[in-house]
């Protein structure tokens, strides 16, 4: 499944549903009783559901994460740890939709920082995510995208040059985010040949945030 941003069209799943896509998120598994109707009989919807639930699961990139293994990462989030993180990139969202993302819970305006060098791609206000920051990393071909962020650092914008641990904003919980739970939403996709920034192949972020420097104080 692609991260996708934008308003890309709806992709095709099995027996004829379409997945429904919403701007900043990837897209959404649906699952309704017209599955069960369609096999006739409950043990048949039972192994519908089964199989559907099966094509639901997030896939990570495999060259994605390959090119990601070879990135320094410091942490997004200033003084969070990375062995306060959980993999959370096949946790379901919305019901069923795959959430290919990790989200760093953090205190409302904590500091939110570049994890790698790069550039500016995209700073893009969307329902879901909320105020989302995309950053390109210095290769171009892999994508940080941040949201629910409460607002942007001083300065920020679109084209700018990132150095590792440089701020770009505060945690927060705007777009769909839980107003008693702020957050950093923290996914990577691999982008494609376009270069779009609302679009690519999603990337495990956990393994290599595992690993990424803790950063104690603002550059």
């Amino acid at each position: 499944m692609a991260a996708t941003d934008g308003g890309r069209a709806a992709g095709a799943l099995p027996w004829g549903h379409a997945a429904q896509n919403l701007p900043g998120r990837p897209p959404t598994c649906v699952y309704s009783t017209v599955h069960g109707r369609t096999y006739g009989g409950a043990m048949k919807a039972h192994l519908a559901l089964l199989a559907f639930a099966a094509a639901c699961i997030a896939a990570s990139d495999p060259e994605g994460e390959r090119l990601l293994s070879q990135r320094t990462l410091s942490m997004p989030v200033l003084g969070v740890a990375p062995t306060s993180l959980h993999d959370m990139f096949n946790d379901k969202r919305g019901g069923s939709r795959p959430h290919e993302a990790i989200d760093i819970m953090a205190p409302r305006g904590t500091p939110v920082l570049a994890v790698d060098d790069g550039q500016v791609a995209k700073l893009f206000l969307s329902k879901p995510g909320g105020m989302t920051v995309y950053h390109f990393d210095p290769t171009g071909r892999l994508a940080y995208y941040y949201a629910h962020l409460n607002q942007y650092a001083p300065g920020l914008k679109e084209g700018m040059p990132l150095k590792r641990g440089q701020l770009l904003g505060y945690v927060g919980t705007s777009g769909n985010a839980d107003p008693g739970a702020p957050h950093l939403h923290f996914g990577v996709f691999k982008l494609g040949p376009q270069k779009q920034w609302w679009k690519g192949d999603p990337v495990n972020p956990y393994p290599a945030l595992r690993n990424a420097a803790v950063v104690t104080a603002l550059r």
